[in-house]
């Protein structure tokens, strides 16, 4: 990319007037006209300003695993509402693409030529919609490329360039520019966006993540199909999303941070363990960070004997990684069959219910026994529950993850029907 964005003769900085008057809503609200199933994955991206992007960007959140896009207003501001709405499909199609749950080559060079690639697959998709200067297949130093091609491929082409001319072609002024040169408004490597916040996540919040951007996907679809009307997203990327939220989740990675999400880590000075570095200066550290997870399964007579043991199966693959407390249920709890799970303990399914379904119940016996973390099994066949005092997920089949009683905002798991 060179950083010859938009009409910078014409435009050098925006007014602090026109920065205090973007209102990023404005256009995202936009996208309901023309381009419906990126209006629906937006509603599920938390929209942050900031000022230490000095364009924009999408990633993970390291700390609750939600989609995220950074921006800055005085960027924004400089461009037209076309621009701005090319600008916010280039982000979305970052997640489409799963460029931001991925990790990116550990060798510096690789991570760069990366970026790169991401960015000439998007902007395939985004010719006459973005600020001049943007990487761009068939254009500049990337006119022996062709249009519509993937990431890994523009990958392997980039590979084959000879050294000079991978660290940018700023003979010309069109190249990507060299490694820590100054490129203006384009940012940190001559990147259109920014990039530097996809690998701030480690491997089991992005394995959240890619769950969160399937259920994203999938409703969108879904709201597309009703009103047959995808926008500008073509028929192979739309295969592409189909691929996407089809994909079987592992389910260690998904536990593993559940259970690093719920711990309280339970701190408290103590005299009985000498402090290493200040021995008798400062008291030691006694800490506690066992989870204390419970899984209540639905026994009501609308869960058949297939389906419940289909949940003994999943929690036979959990007890390998945790010890949890389960918590029998129909319309009441079961208060004499709960027990502990142990870890590495292997049991049999088995059956103590068969009324009807109540999720109040186990979510007040939860919250009244100092639980860390909530999963439920069932097929979701009642009234949405009251709140939980902590987190709480949902595991189903994938028919009921789609057509589920009621709508909830908590994380929801499908198993294999």
């Amino acid at each position: 990319m060179s950083d010859d964005i938009k009409d910078v003769e014409e435009v050098e900085e925006a007014t602090e007037e026109a920065i205090a008057d973007f209102d990023l809503n404005m256009h995202t609200a936009r996208l309901l006209m023309n381009e419906p199933f990126f209006a629906s994955l937006s509603r599920r991206i938390e929209k942050i300003s900031c000022s230490y992007i000095p364009t924009a960007g999408v990633r993970v959140n390291p700390h609750t695993a939600q989609l995220e896009m950074l921006y800055n207003p005085a960027f924004f501001a400089k461009l037209n509402d076309k621009q701005v709405a090319g600008i916010l499909k280039h982000e979305f199609y970052h997640i489409i693409f799963e460029h931001i749950t991925e990790r990116k080559p550990a060798d510096k060079k690789l991570a760069r030529m990366w970026n790169f690639a991401t960015d000439l697959a998007i902007n395939s998709h985004l010719r006459g919609e973005l600020p001049e200067g943007c990487l761009m297949p068939g254009e500049g130093p990337f006119k022996d490329l062709p249009l519509g091609m993937s990431s890994e491929y523009y990958m392997e082409e980039l590979k084959k360039r000879p050294p000079e001319k991978e660290k940018g072609e700023g003979e010309s002024g069109e190249g990507e520019g060299q490694e820590g040169e100054g490129n203006g408004e384009l940012g940190d490597q001559g990147q259109f966006d920014s990039h530097d916040e996809w690998d701030k996540a480690d491997a089991a919040t992005k394995e959240i993540a890619k769950e969160r951007v399937k259920e994203a996907l999938r409703k969108a679809a879904e709201e597309s199909a009703k009103s047959n009307s995808w926008g500008s997203v073509s028929s192979e990327v739309r295969k592409q999303i189909m691929k996407a939220f089809n994909s079987k989740i592992d389910w260690k990675k998904v536990l593993r941070y559940f259970v690093k999400t719920s711990q309280k880590a339970s701190k408290s000075s103590t005299i009985k363990r000498i402090n290493r570095r200040y021995p008798y200066i400062h008291p030691g550290r006694k800490t506690s960070r066992q989870a204390k997870i419970a899984i209540s399964i639905d026994q009501s007579g609308s869960v058949s004997d297939d389906m419940l043991a289909k949940f003994f199966a999943e929690l036979n693959k959990l007890a390998d990684l945790a010890e949890f407390t389960v918590v029998p249920f129909d319309s009441d709890v079961a208060k004499d069959k709960i027990y502990v799970w142990k870890k590495g303990e292997k049991r049999k399914w088995e059956r103590v219910r068969y009324g009807g379904t109540d999720f109040d119940p186990p979510t007040e016996y939860v919250n009244e026994n100092g639980f860390d973390g909530h999963i439920v099994l069932t097929d979701m066949c009642a009234p949405k529950p009251k709140s939980s005092k902590c987190q709480r997920m949902w595991m189903t089949t994938e028919y009921y993850a789609r057509h589920p009683y009621f709508q909830t905002s908590e994380r929801v798991i499908a198993i294999d029907d």
